[in-house]
C-alpha cells in the first residue's frame, strides 16, 4: 500500500494573488478598450436604469481612462492586499460585498441616467472593512494588530477617503466611494467570528 505524500502548505505569498490578479484583469480591459471600436464604459452602472443593474458586477472592471485607471492602482493593491491577507477566500468574499451594497447604492442615489465606473469603490470598501476589522471579536494580540494596521491605513489613506465623499469634483461619484466604504463596513461585521458557546434552548 502506497502512501500518497503531504501536500504542501501554500506558499505564504499566495494568498495576495488574488488582488494582483484582479488588478491584472483591469488593465487588459483597459487595454482592450483601447485598442476595440467603441467604449466598454457603457457597460457600467446606470442609475434608475433596470438594464445597468448589471453594472454593478463590470463596473469595478471599467475605467475612463488611463489615468483614471492609473490613480486608482496602487490604493487597490496596497488595500486589497491588505485584506487578502487573512485569505483568499476572505478577499473575494469582501469583493462581492463591496461591490454589491456599493454598486446598488450607487444605482439609487445617483441622478437618473449616470453611469458610473471605476475600482474606487472597491478601494473605499477595502478602507472600509480594514478600519471596521478593528471592531471585530478575537484575540487581543490580533485586535491590537487590527489596529496597529487601521492607524496607519487612516493616516496615509483617511484624507483621501474623506475628500473622495466630501470634497469630489465635477464627473467623481462620492456615492460609488460612500457606499463602496458602507460595503466594506458591512463585510467587517458579516465576517466576525460566531462565538464558541451558544446559549442552550431548554
Amino acid at each position: 500500500m502506497t502512501v500518497p505524500p503531504p501536500s504542501r502548505p501554500p506558499h505564504p505569498l499566495a494568498r495576495f494573488a488574488s488582488p494582483v490578479l484582479l488588478l491584472a484583469l483591469m488593465w487588459l480591459v483597459q487595454f482592450a478598450d483601447a485598442v476595440l471600436p467603441g467604449t466598454f464604459t457603457v457597460f457600467g452602472i446606470r442609475s434608475w436604469d433596470l438594464s445597468g443593474l448589471g453594472g454593478i458586477v463590470l463596473a469595478p472592471l471599467l475605467h475612463a481612462s488611463w489615468a483614471h485607471l492609473i490613480a486608482n492602482s496602487v490604493p487597490f493593491l496596497v488595500l486589497g492586499c491588505l485584506v487578502a491577507v487573512e485569505a483568499a477566500r476572505r478577499f473575494w468574499a469582501v469583493t462581492a460585498i463591496v461591490a454589491v451594497v456599493g454598486g446598488l447604492g450607487t444605482w439609487l442615489v445617483n441622478a437618473p441616467g449616470t453611469l458610473t465606473v471605476g475600482a474606487s469603490g472597491l478601494v473605499f470598501g477595502y478602507f472600509g472593512y480594514v478600519v471596521m476589522r478593528v471592531f471585530s471579536p478575537g484575540r487581543v494580540a490580533h485586535r491590537i494588530l487590527y489596529a496597529v494596521i487601521a492607524v496607519v491605513v487612516i493616516g496615509v489613506y483617511g484624507g483621501t477617503m474623506l475628500s473622495g465623499v466630501f470634497g469630489v469634483a465635477d464627473g467623481v461619484s462620492w456615492q460609488g466611494h460612500l457606499f463602496g466604504a458602507i460595503g466594506g463596513g458591512v463585510a467587517a461585521l458579516a465576517g466576525r467570528p460566531r462565538s464558541e458557546t451558544r446559549a442552550v434552548r431548554r
